[in-house]
């Protein structure tokens, strides 16, 4: 329940950073930096898209955008080579989708204390973050959070599942439920 507490609380303080303004995001009254408006064509493809929930793309497509995982070897939070088509991706529509938000969840396996874990989950979460900041997609389109071990995909206790549970999942605000 704490778990669950703290990242509902990350999600409300992230949710109200303030982005620096660029010649591609001019500043609001405030010196918040807006997104570009998108052409009402873009905007309804968009929605037709998402439907009434907001942007994001179907899971399972083909290519990089279908997928929603990056998994790591053991103890390793820098993202794999081959990860980064993914990351990539997720990059370009989140930049042709302004409105789009993402939640970067990031995952460990069950060895190693509870804040090692958190730590390790929250260095994945942040370099998948980092590359997309470096693609161009705005911070508040972002938020990286650690589920530590919290959140197994495999309840195994192998290799295999603890391989399948080191990953970064990718996850759009408002998409039905679903694995990732």
């Amino acid at each position: 329940m704490k778990l669950y507490l703290v990242c509902i609380a990350s999600l409300l303080l992230a949710s109200c950073s303030a982005v620096p303004p660029t010649a591609e995001a001019p500043a609001d009254a405030h010196g918040v930096a807006m997104a570009k408006p998108l052409p009402a064509r873009d905007v309804a493809e968009a929605m037709a898209e998402a439907g009434k929930s907001g942007p994001y793309p179907e899971r399972g497509v083909g290519g990089p955008i279908g997928v929603r995982s990056i998994h790591y070897g053991f103890n390793q939070f820098t993202v794999p080579a081959e990860a980064l088509p993914v990351v990539a991706a997720h990059g370009e529509f989140l930049l042709r989708h302004p409105t789009a938000t993402v939640v970067l969840q990031g995952n460990c396996d069950e060895r190693g204390s509870r804040e090692y874990n958190l730590g390790l989950g929250q260095r994945r979460a942040d370099g998948v973050r980092k590359l997309l900041a470096a693609q161009g997609v705005m911070a508040g389109q972002v938020v990286a959070v650690s589920l530590g071990a919290e959140n197994p995909r495999n309840p195994e206790h192998d290799e295999a599942a603890w391989a399948e549970n080191r990953r970064t999942d990718i996850v759009y605000r408002g998409e039905p439920a679903g694995r990732p």
